[in-house]
Formats: structure tokens, C-alpha cells, sequence
């Protein structure tokens, strides 16, 4: 007998009777010829992908040793469904039994009838979930993260991959984190569109930092128009891969703590009916740091106009992001602690980069 490999497959069922058909299917699987059914998650009920009008599913994960190869244990899978009774529609149609082989060991597999780890795993909470429960510490091989890291990207929601948006991609944080060149690093390893906040253009900002109130309201709003325009659907193209130094949703953040109560109600008049008008990211970046640590680079950068900012201001500017992203739900959010990870190191940034591709619908 050859040596056992790990695999790890995906059970779900949304007809029928949903739990009597993954067990049969496990049973059929454990009888299998070179596979040992070694552990089972707990059942878990979600619901449809895509938002799609049908029964919600029950779904778990299995941990199998196996000597086969990948497109044996495939075969095998498939051969599993259709002896249940599976009758394969369109994607993402109701199923009276789905098995998906998420990964085996280390294998990596790209081609027309079969890709492993499978593509998509990383954005389904409901697998990273059960594989948190059988392995929180397994690496992905392509990802090269662990599955409880990407399990936190999510927030408890899933994702799905679509070309027919925008593929932007926005790096957040507070002044001084260091946004904007990894940012720039960023845009040269994945060759796409480059989008920087004007802070050298915005007319208004010094006199803002230098204790003019009365141009707060001028300040924000220019940014807020060159946001809209950088990020308008009519200037990002479906399936157009871009990065940005911001996140648009926290406009409200620095308005907030930059315009007196007067000035924020105008504001928002403006700021809200713009929420329609921009793409919104695949994959938010989030950088985090104490502020005291983003106070020491502000002022080694010495961009005279920022030398004024005190640190209560940056306490309060990520407190606010911290609310803003701790439930966000709209994309993945990968979250790096700039204290413990160097991206002066090519190497560091070279591997963020690859992860980013396994976010976007390429």
C-alpha cells in the first residue's frame, strides 16, 4: 500500500432528507477501496449561495486518509452522487448530495476537469468553519495561510467570486500606517490600475491642519468628488483589477471628527447618495498599528501640513476604523499588524500579493 495522504472533502445536501444523504454518502465513502473515514464535523445549516431562492443546506466536512491520487479520490466522489441520485442543472441549482474534494495534502491541481485545494474554499465560512473544527492549523497550499487565518477574513459570511464586477481591491488604515506604499508596491506586482488619495492637490488641507474650521467642510468634500470620480462604475471597468490607498467607506469616519455639527449635516446630504455611485472593493487590506507608532512616521515623513496632528486624533481615527471593519461584511478583510510584519521585505509583499489573486475573479 502507497502512503496516506490527508484529504479533507466538503458534504452538503439542500433536498430531501438532507442529513440521511450525506450520511449515506459517508458511508459509501468509508467503504470505499485505499480510504479511511478518520473524522466528521459537526452538521451545519446554511444558506444558499448567491442568494438563490431554494431550500437552505446542511453541510460538513470530512477528514479522509487516503493512498489515491486526486483525480481517483474525484472520480470516486462523483461516482458517490450519482449512485445517490444526483441529477447535475446549472451551478449553484438545488442538490440532493454535493462532494467536493477541498484539499488534498499538499497537492496543487489546475486544469479543465479538476482543481485542488478547490477555488472557491476560501471564501465559504460554512467549509472554513468545520475545517477550523478538524484542523484550524492546516495550511493552504496555495495560500500559504492557515485555514482559522482565512476562516477570520471572512466575518462569518460568504463570498463569491464575480468577473462581471470591478476587481478593486482597497489597502485602510489610519495616517501614517503606511498605506499608500504598499499600496504602490502592491500595484506593481499585480500590474493593475493605481488609485491614490490627492492629499498634495487638496488646496484646502493645510489651512484644515493649521486650525481653519470654516475650510473642514471644502477639504472633505474634495476628496469625497475625488473619490467618486476614481471609483465611479463608469471609470472602473467590469473585471478591471485596481487598487486604492483608501476605503471609500470611511468618508463618514474623518468627517466626523474634522467638521463642526453644521458642516457634517451638508455633508452627509452629498456623501450618501454617492454609496451608489462607486464600485465596491473584493478585498479590503486593513493595516493596524498604534497610533503612537503612525505619530513617529508622520513625523518622519514631515509633510509640514501634517505635523500638527496630535495623537488623540489618531486614537479616535482607529477606534473609528476598528468599528468600521470589525463587522464589515461586504468583502473579505485580510488584517496585517505592521508591528510584526516588514513590507520593506520584497518577500512580505510578494506573498500578499499572491494571496490577493486566490480573492479576485480572474
Amino acid at each position: 500500500m502507497g502512503k496516506m495522504t490527508t484529504a479533507y472533502i466538503g458534504l452538503g445536501s439542500n433536498v430531501g432528507n438532507r442529513e440521511e444523504s450525506i450520511r449515506a454518502a459517508l458511508r459509501i465513502l468509508a467503504e470505499a477501496e485505499n480510504i479511511e473515514v478518520a473524522r466528521i464535523s459537526e452538521l451545519i445549516e446554511t444558506p444558499p449561495l448567491g442568494g438563490a431562492n431554494q431550500p437552505k443546506y446542511l453541510n460538513a466536512v470530512a477528514e479522509v486518509k487516503t493512498t489515491l491520487s486526486a483525480e481517483k479520490l474525484h472520480k470516486i466522489l462523483f461516482d458517490i452522487e450519482s449512485t445517490l441520485g444526483r441529477v447535475r442543472e446549472k451551478k449553484w441549482s438545488p442538490r440532493l448530495i454535493d462532494l467536493d474534494l477541498l484539499i488534498l495534502g499538499g497537492v496543487i491541481i489546475n486544469s479543465p476537469d479538476l482543481t485542488v485545494p478547490h477555488p472557491q474554499m476560501h471564501l465559504r465560512s460554512f467549509v472554513l468553519q468545520s475545517l477550523c473544527e478538524l484542523n484550524g492549523e492546516l495550511l493552504h497550499p496555495v495560500i500559504k495561510e492557515s485555514i482559522t487565518e482565512l476562516a477570520g477574513r471572512l466575518g462569518g459570511a460568504d463570498f463569491v467570486l464575480d468577473s462581471n464586477l470591478p476587481q478593486l481591491i482597497s489597502v485602510a488604515g489610519i495616517i501614517g500606517i503606511g498605506k499608500t506604499t504598499l499600496t504602490k508596491k502592491l500595484s506593481n506586482l499585480l500590474r493593475c490600475k493605481l488609485l491614490l488619495e490627492p492629499y498634495d492637490a487638496n488646496p484646502f488641507m493645510p489651512d484644515v491642519y493649521a486650525g481653519k474650521k470654516e475650510l473642514a467642510l471644502d477639504s472633505q468634500l474634495f476628496f469625497l468628488t475625488s473619490r467618486i470620480m476614481q471609483l465611479n462604475h463608469n471609470t472602473l471597468a467590469a473585471g478591471q483589477i485596481a487598487i486604492s490607498d483608501y476605503i471609500f467607506d470611511k468618508e463618514p469616519i474623518y468627517a466626523k471628527q474634522t467638521l463642526t455639527p453644521e458642516q457634517l449635516k451638508t455633508y452627509e446630504k452629498i456623501y450618501q447618495p454617492s454609496l451608489s455611485k462607486v464600485a465596491k472593493p473584493v478585498l479590503v487590506i486593513y493595516l493596524q498599528d498604534s497610533a503612537q507608532n503612525c505619530l513617529v512616521r508622520i513625523h518622519k515623513r514631515n509633510r509640514p501640513y501634517e505635523q500638527q496632528i496630535q495623537m488623540q486624533f489618531l486614537e479616535a481615527l482607529r477606534c473609528d476604523y476598528e468599528k468600521l471593519l470589525t463587522n464589515w461584511k461586504i468583502c473579505p478583510v485580510i488584517r496585517i499588524q505592521i508591528s510584526k510584519s516588514d513590507y520593506t521585505n520584497d518577500a512580505n509583499v510578494e506573498h500578499l500579493a499572491n494571496q490577493i489573486k486566490s480573492y479576485l475573479a480572474v
